[in-house]
């Protein structure tokens, strides 16, 4: 695979794409060219001064097409970005060029009892709106659900709100066609159905410009949201993982924390009194009756029940999954965060997840302070960590995500761009070979990946 050459010809690009939206103004194109990747403080400085030099806004498919066709007669590189939300500066250029912004793309192509078809740039929260229209809802999404973009998610998201029921995004069913642009001499469309999908998911826009996605729905339910508080951190980890392996409850929540961080919730601090320990949960109503009994064996205490209403007042469900970092660091700009998944002992299904979950907890104390979101994986309930961390240097960060994969359990470190240094750990020969055929010249997102820089 060869790379582009640098310096390119940005005013031949612009002047071969009339028609197509150009933004140049340097203080746009530098905010179009961030994401969240500040939540760490090993990539802020490592990512600085990162931007595009021109940000392209394609309004349908076909001008997609042709700026791809432009990209690649000039040896431009090209970077997909969505909302931005994401948290590794996986929208972050390393080698300038264009900003491909896909939130004019918001089509809802169709929606069936099911399963539903959308272009890129279409927000989560508005795809959910519609489908409740007729009895179906998404079945995962990220905090940010109200601005982030559905390419957005598949490309750099992993799961979220309604993992405890449907697993993680990348499972097997949970995403079903993906339409992308390759970045040829003559550039295409091409449809991945099934299995194929994984050639492009989560792969941070280096395997094709994603124009349109087909997922499938799950039923819609009356939700409603709860707060359960507990004097004891790991009786509050107990009830979670109990909850989440009561299969006839439905739940699309549930999130765990450790005191101090229910301190950072400014909003919900009547709820919650100083110094216990917090459940936030999102109950289908028909299993809320289940709920108390459930609540009174682990020793809780419910503080705040409400039917849930999208789009009205305060929402629990943005107080979770990296919502959580947020909120702690608007407090205390020191805070970072690990990403975790703590085993499961398939004899005992959970039980070494909770021990270790115990262990940690009393090893770090306030260092690490405990956030945990259940989810599914491989038919099995566990516990993810998405643990606030009080940063002092890289190497005690180093050294803490260490100590964790010794004991077992996994990090997704979110304090790198580079794929295989996070979640991925490693790329797919697949993917790769996919990479080569649709993508030859190295033009897409240039530098997020070690194996295919290689190639």
């Amino acid at each position: 695979m060869t790379t582009y050459i640098k310096p390119y010809d940005i005013e031949a690009l612009i002047n071969s794409l009339p028609g197509i939206e150009v933004i140049t103004d340097s203080s746009q194109v530098a905010k179009l060219s961030q994401d969240y990747h500040s939540f760490s403080p090993v990539l802020a400085p490592k990512l600085a001064g990162k931007v595009g030099d021109i940000v392209l806004r394609p309004a349908n498919e076909q001008e997609v097409l042709k700026i791809a066709a432009t990209c690649v007669k000039y040896r431009v590189p090209i970077t997909v970005r969505g909302a931005g939300t994401g948290n590794y500066g996986q929208c972050v250029p390393l080698h300038g060029g264009v900003i491909l912004d896909m939130t004019r793309m918001q089509e809802i192509c169709w929606i069936k009892p099911g399963v539903a078809r959308v272009e890129a740039g279409v927000k989560l929260a508005a795809l959910d709106k519609k489908a409740r229209e007729i009895g179906w809802e998404m079945r995962m999404v990220p905090s940010t659900y109200r601005t982030a973009t559905i390419a957005g998610f598949v490309a750099g998201g992993s799961g979220g709100i309604g993992s405890i029921q449907y697993g993680l995004l990348g499972d097997r069913g949970n995403l079903l066609a993906l339409k992308v642009v390759t970045l040829e001499d003559e550039p295409r469309f091409i449809e991945l159905r099934g299995d194929d999908v994984q050639k492009v998911n989560h792969a941070w826009g280096i395997n094709g410009i994603i124009t349109e996605v087909e997922i499938p729905l799950g039923p819609t339910y009356p939700w409603a949201e709860v707060i359960v508080t507990f004097a004891e951190f790991m009786a509050a980890a107990r009830f979670g993982q109990a909850l989440a392996d009561a299969d006839g409850m439905i739940k699309k929540e549930i999130a765990v924390f450790a005191s101090p961080i229910p301190q950072y919730f400014t909003p919900l601090r009547q709820y919650i009194p100083d110094g216990t320990h917090a459940a936030l949960l999102l109950i289908a109503e028909p299993s809320l009756e289940l709920l108390p009994g459930l609540v009174q064996q682990h020793g809780g205490k419910i503080t705040y029940q409400k039917v849930q209403e999208p789009g009205k007042g305060v929402n629990l469900l943005e107080f979770t999954w990296n919502h959580t970092t947020l909120h702690a660091r608007s407090v205390d700009s020191s805070i970072t965060y690990l990403q975790s998944i703590f085993p499961a002992d398939l004899e005992t299904r959970h039980g070494a997840s909770l021990q270790l979950v115990e262990h940690m907890y009393r090893y770090y104390g306030d260092e690490v302070m405990m956030h945990l979101e259940f989810i599914r994986v491989n038919g099995v309930a566990i516990p993810a960590g998405l643990q606030l961390l009080r940063y002092t240097t890289e190497e005690r960060l180093n050294e803490i995500i260490r100590h964790h994969e010794e004991q077992g359990i996994f990090i997704a470190n979110p304090h790198t761009y580079i794929i295989e240094d996070g979640g991925r750990k490693v790329i797919d020969p697949e993917q790769l070979k996919f990479k080569k055929m649709v993508d030859p010249y190295g033009l897409m997102n240039p530098g997020k990946s070690r194996e295919i820089g290689r190639v």
